[in-house]
């Protein structure tokens, strides 16, 4: 874990001086964050320092070498010139070169010594011997050769050399047992751990807790890994600033969840205890961020995390179309080694977060801005422990470009829903102001699982199993502005029994959300007007129907058909704002270019599908309402046929005879009565073609992916391309704006072509009446109706075919009046207003007719019933004639209004 070298000589005194000077400035300068401190650093890679630079792997930038130095072969630290020593290494930043005396131009291997070379130098000023030879360059008992030669490896203090595992050369031993002890050999008191030795006088916390938790599990053992290296990487990085044993450090609190105990020193109270008790200055001004320390942690403080996620917008802009179209997320992540190492900066795209296998385009569509992302899968527990043997863990950053066309990266937040912070876990918490937002994360973690033996099985394993990439709109941006992305991560703990047999469910999933508070805030102003409005039209209605029940009286039933009227009117307002709502999601996401509006997410659906619920309950109410009002209606056929003469009729059980007027036939009122219930499921569009019209333009030509949750406005998608999830809302809109369209272009066509050039059944109804003779009177309420006035105009139409035809030949002629009621006047059909009396009197009559009703069979065979009823029909024909032609009594005199023109 430590970087071997030597040289380093702590004075105790003085250190245990600064250590207390350091906790009195630290404890008077806590960090905080301020509304201008951002989160921004320059983005740069190995490659980019130059030869006399290295790059820091904690800091992630250029930092220049020391004198006599240059970059080494990794380019994370830095070495000696070629003809120039080692004086002091302690594996940080800082080594000591001295240039070698002339007459011993060549370095040791180790690079701490001059020493004549035989033969000539390599490049790095190293002694080259031919092939097959071995460079010795001590002797057997380590004093340095002034001429290479074999010898024993001398530990004495001149030489600190020890055989190497190998066993071909002689090198020096661990700086550290130099350091600490003056030889090769960690003696007591001296600690000796993780092959690392330290004095038992240094100021660090000497009971380490080696213990892995699973919180999920509710289990603690004590982990191999981290009894062998926890405390050693920890003196390491407190005594020395190693920077590979810092990191190390940093990924085993990550291994255990950031989770932070006041009471236990276990990893992360280690790290913590270092963070708090040096002096290191900080990195890129980040407060919680120290040179040569990981940054794993944004502060403990409360509130702190909304300051972090909605404080500051990202410095970038993104948009769909356009000249400066950006529709990418750039994450890259600098990626570290169990042990500390720092692997390189790599893009997250290929699938690096993702566990479950795909295709790389649909992998990397997770990172298409505005495109809704959802995967998960199931993958075999020995699958991940063959994939993850050890562990991956990245930083995650935001890659951007500034104005001047600089490269910069933003810190990614990470809200670990494992983390406990003294027993509790604070981010599962609803309040964003309780979160403890981390840096640090890795997918799977089969290492500190393993108890005994690092190369067995491990007893349990961590696995990333729910990875949410959270993406904020600023409020009211117009240029695609966007607060730091969120990484919400949950780990489940598996508990190995057989790995061949058991798997795990995994998702990864990327949402764009926006504060949806203007627009509800629109919603309701719309929903209080137009439910003003239909306040008003229910009681227009409702008003209406007492002029038309005759009942000046304002009683029960009258609240009731109020409320009944509401709910249609209710439900027609929630039908329009959810219409309204839909269209105005899938028309300003889909053609935006620079990005202002984000779809809502399914939970800011919620409103919308309760509107939806809301529209169709009332609606069903105004149905029934409207079925029950269509069942209760009166309906009488006037019959204004005429006997034609009489005719002699035997008189039954008297055996005589006597006259009597030709009956009128009733076929032709049966034969009116069928074409009426005919004509009762006429529509203006087509239900059969309605629905396969809107099935056809959904499914086939593709208006169906209108409603996917991506940026596209394409009607077809391609096989191998991902496919978003859809969205409730533009589903919705999709589909009711297809369904008004056609049904729109139905009933125009109905209107303006069928109607007029094909056939009008209401009309062909009307004629039929006049034909046969028969008008309809219809009252829908108490004392209103309508009246289809179907009176010849020829006196009669029970006759033969050949007067028939005449009679129609004369009407097209115009030598017979007009079918109209009023005189010289085409119109039959009418809205009609009885008075009460009217009413009372039609009542009367009718109780005859209604007071037995059913089946024939089942009514009573007596012909004074029967007789009854004829008379009642008679009675109500010849009442009704009165009425229309006005010979009624002056209470029955009644009011037409013309409805339509025929």
């Amino acid at each position: 874990m430590v970087t071997s070298g030597g040289g380093a000589r702590v004075a105790m005194a003085a250190w245990s001086t600064f250590a207390a000077a350091v906790n009195v400035f630290l404890l008077l300068a806590l960090p905080r964050v301020s509304h201008a401190q951002t989160f921004s650093l320059p983005f740069l890679q190995p490659e980019s320092c130059g030869h006399n630079q290295y790059f820091d792997i904690s800091a992630l930038s250029c930092v220049p070498c020391g004198a006599n130095q240059r970059q080494d072969a990794r380019g994370t630290s830095c070495v000696c010139l070629p003809g120039f020593q080692m004086i002091s290494n302690n594996g940080g930043p800082d080594i000591i070169c001295k240039k070698c005396p002339e007459n011993m131009k060549g370095v040791t291997e180790d690079g701490w010594n001059c020493i004549s070379c035989p033969g000539g130098l390599t490049a790095e000023g190293k002694c080259h011997c031919p092939t097959g030879h071995v460079l010795v360059e001590r002797n057997v008992n380590g004093t340095l050769l002034s001429q290479a030669t074999c010898k024993l490896c001398d530990e004495n203090e001149n030489s600190f050399t020890v055989a190497n595992a190998l066993g071909n050369r002689c090198v020096r031993c661990e700086p550290t047992f130099v350091n600490t002890n003056r030889s090769c050999v960690c003696s007591e008191p001296n600690i000796l751990t993780g092959g690392l030795c330290f004095s038992s006088t240094v100021n660090f916390p000497s009971r380490v807790i080696s213990s892995a938790r699973y919180g999920e599990l509710g289990m603690s053992f004590t982990s191999e890994w981290f009894a062998k290296y926890l405390q050693s990487s920890a003196a390491a990085c407190w005594v020395y600033a190693n920077l590979t044993s810092c990191q190390a450090l940093g990924n085993m609190c990550v291994m255990n969840m950031n989770s932070y105990d006041s009471v236990t020193f276990d990893a992360c109270r280690l790290f913590q205890f270092i963070f708090e008790n040096t002096g290191l200055r900080t990195v890129h001004s980040i407060s919680f961020w120290r040179r040569n320390l990981p940054w794993l942690f944004y502060g403990d403080q409360l509130g702190l995390a909304p300051q972090v996620l909605s404080t500051i917008p990202l410095p970038t802009n993104f948009s769909f179309k356009g000249e400066n179209q950006n529709r990418k997320l750039k994450f890259i992540a600098a990626s570290y080694d169990v042990r500390g190492n720092f692997l390189k900066w790599q893009t997250l795209e290929g699938g690096v977060l993702q566990l479950c296998p795909d295709t790389e385009t649909r992998l990397n569509a997770a990172y298409s801005f505005g495109t809704t992302y959802h995967q998960n899968c199931e993958i075999p527990i020995s699958k991940i422990l063959t994939d993850f043997p050890s562990p991956i863990f990245y930083d995650v950053y935001l890659e951007y470009t500034d104005e001047n066309q600089h490269q910069y990266v933003w810190a990614v937040p990470v809200l670990n829903l494992n983390l406990q912070h003294n027993k509790i876990f604070v981010n599962r918490d609803s309040s964003p102001g309780k979160w403890l937002l981390t840096r640090r994360i890795f997918l799977v973690d089969a290492l500190s699982g393993r108890e005994n033996d690092l190369g067995s099985q491990p007893r349990l394993t961590r696995i990333a199993t729910q990875i949410s990439l959270s993406i904020y709109l600023v409020p009211n941006t117009k240029n695609g502005n966007i607060y730091p992305p969120l990484i919400t991560i949950a780990y489940s703990d598996i508990d190995i029994k057989d790995p061949n047999s058991q798997s795990v469910k995994v998702s990864f999933s990327v949402k764009y959300e926006m504060n949806q508070g203007e627009a509800q805030v629109q919603t309701d102003i719309a929903l209080g007007v137009l439910g003003g409005l239909a306040v008003l039209s229910s009681l227009l209605k409702t008003a209406g129907w007492k002029r038309r029940i005759g009942s000046p009286m304002i009683d029960l039933q009258t609240v009731m058909k109020f409320l009944v009227y509401y709910a249609g009117d209710l439900a027609n307002v929630f039908f329009i704002i959810t219409v309204g709502t839909g269209l105005y999601w899938l028309i300003f996401f889909k053609a935006q270019k620079s990005i202002s509006v984000l779809l809502p997410v399914p939970a800011q659906e919620e409103r919308l599908v309760t509107y939806v619920g809301c529209a169709f309950a009332l609606k069903a109410l105004q149905f029934l309402h409207k079925l029950m009002s269509q069942i209760t209606i009166d309906i009488f056929f006037i019959d204004w046929e005429r006997p034609k003469g009489k005719v002699l009729k035997a008189v039954e059980g008297e055996g005589g005879v006597r006259s009597a007027m030709v009956p009128v036939s009733i076929w032709r009122t049966y034969f009116v009565a069928n074409e009426w219930n005919e004509i009762q499921t006429v529509r203006k569009i087509n239900p059969l073609f309605q629905i396969l019209t809107v099935l056809f333009f959904l499914e086939v030509v593709g208006f169906k992916n209108l409603a996917l949750m991506d940026s596209s406005s394409s009607l077809s998608r391609s096989p191998t391309s991902y496919i978003a999830p859809y969205s409730r809302i533009l589903r919705y809109a999709v589909s009711t704006a297809l369904w008004l369209v056609i049904g729109s272009l139905q009933i125009m066509f109905f209107a303006v072509f069928y109607e007029r050039f094909i056939e009008d059944k209401i009309r062909q109804f009307v004629d039929l009446c006049c034909m046969s003779n028969i008008s309809v009177f219809l009252l829908s309420h108490k004392c209103f109706g309508y009246y289809i006035h179907g009176r010849s105009v020829h006196g009669h139409a029970d006759t033969n075919m050949e007067e028939m035809n005449m009679n129609l030949k004369r009407e097209a002629e115009n030598l017979c009046s007009q079918r109209g009621l009023v005189p010289n006047t085409d119109g039959q059909t009418f809205q009609i207003a009885i008075s009460s009396q009217m009413r009372q009197h039609y009542d009367r009559i009718h109780e005859t007719l209604t007071r037995k009703n059913g089946p024939a069979r089942l009514l009573s065979s007596s012909a004074s019933t029967f007789e009854q009823s004829i008379k009642a029909y008679h009675t109500m024909n010849k009442f009704l004639g009165s009425f229309i032609d006005h010979v009624c009594m002056s209470a029955f005199i009644f009011k037409l209004e013309a409805k339509y023109s025929s």
